[in-house]
């Protein structure tokens, strides 16, 4: 119970103070220790947080995001230099130059390497049958073949392609092409494109056939006359090169006969046995040929021949046929010549068959060359199978 006595003898007007005790916390104290949890709340949030928090993704920063269709076509990053692009050309049976754009300081301004690829000698065969004039040589009587300053040969840019295999491969050269118009015109069509066209140059329209044939994908030659035994009993025909000829004679002969026609490979024998056993008169012959880059394909029907010998020295691409497939016209006399050259093909890589344009030697070989390719057998064109002394 309050003491009332004493509050009675109080002065008038004085209020009586609590105790410090009696008072509970003050404000201060509340607001401090608020403070206090607040900040030890933090503080044990912030220790509790996973580290995103402390380290703020870069999403969370508000920063305008630019598209690309606002940056200009010229603003493209160019902090690494662009390596040289070569300019890659279609593939072609004949030789390609490739450009390449040099790089910034190489050279004058578009500056360019030209590299001649030799892996793409050979014509194109869609356009086989256009003659390339960096190989002809104009004369009185027709384009001459000629080597073009580049070095590139008619052996080389006229030679069918092939696939480079080195499995058993079969040459077929089918002779006296343009003789009979008739007979042309159906050993063009019938004939598979693998086997080579050889033209006489007694023949009509040789340069209307040269093209019907190179447009069919055929690899042709050239037959040239040349002196047999028996001569001029036994006679090839009209500018016959002969051994009694002055080596201008027959140069001049030669070079009519190159001159018929053009965008063969090379030339070919008709008859001949005494003149190919001539030096005298072969070594000219030739020269000639390796002069102008043709190769030389000997029929094979004389043993005698000096061509291997004389084309080797001139740097003549050489061919040796190893038989006549026709000298008797009888169908299974054919198939048999025929399958013999396959039987020589698996025995030494490749064999080498001359025949001429016949109907039945033209129905013949057609049929068995499907045949043929079934059993593994390539059929390649004469150049697939030459000696040539410039590469080997």
């Amino acid at each position: 119970m309050a003491d009332i006595g004493k509050d009675i003898e109080r002065p008038l007007g004085q209020t009586v103070r609590p105790r410090a005790a009696s008072r509970g916390l003050s404000a201060r104290t509340v607001a401090t220790t608020l403070v206090v949890l607040a900040a030890l709340g933090i503080s044990g949030a912030i220790a509790l947080r996973e580290k995103p928090f402390r380290k703020p993704e870069q999403a969370a920063v508000s920063t305008p995001k630019v598209t690309a269709a606002a940056e200009p076509a010229a603003a493209a990053p160019t902090a690494e230099p662009a390596a040289p692009k070569a300019e890659t050309p279609p593939k072609a049976a004949g030789p390609q130059i490739i450009h390449v754009q040099t790089q910034e300081g190489d050279g004058p301004a578009n500056a360019a390497i030209v590299i001649h690829d030799p892996s793409t000698i050979g014509q194109n065969l869609k356009i086989a049958h256009i003659p390339d004039k960096a190989l002809i040589e104009a004369s009185d009587t027709g384009p001459l073949p000629v080597r073009a300053a580049d070095g590139r040969r008619p052996f080389d840019v006229y030679a069918r392609p092939w696939s480079g295999s080195r499995g058993a491969r079969v040459a077929i050269v089918i002779g006296g092409l343009a003789v009979s118009q008739t007979g042309t015109q159906a050993a063009i069509a019938k004939l598979p494109a693998e086997v080579t066209l050889a033209f006489a140059p007694q023949g009509n329209s040789i340069g209307r056939w040269m093209q019907a044939a190179r447009q069919s994908g055929h690899e042709v030659v050239m037959q040239v006359p040349l002196e047999p035994f028996d001569y001029p009993n036994v006679n090839p025909g009209r500018n016959t090169l002969t051994v009694a000829a002055s080596p201008d004679d027959n140069l001049k002969s030669l070079r009519w006969a190159l001159s018929r026609t053009t965008n063969y490979t090379g030339v070919m024998n008709y008859m001949g046995a005494r003149f190919s056993a001539d030096a005298t008169a072969m070594g000219p012959f030739m020269a000639e040929l390796g002069k102008r880059g043709l190769a030389y394909i000997d029929d094979g029907s004389s043993a005698r021949s000096l061509a291997p010998d004389l084309a080797l020295k001139d740097g003549v691409p050489f061919v040796a046929g190893d038989m006549a497939i026709d000298a008797v016209q009888d169908r299974g006399a054919i198939l048999k010549k025929l399958d013999a050259l396959e039987a020589t093909a698996r025995a030494k890589g490749s064999a080498v068959g001359i025949g001429s344009a016949f109907d039945l030697t033209v129905d013949t070989v057609a049929a068995w060359v499907l045949e043929a390719k079934k059993r593994g057998i390539e059929i390649v064109p004469i150049s697939a199978v030459a000696i040539d002394p410039e590469k080997n």
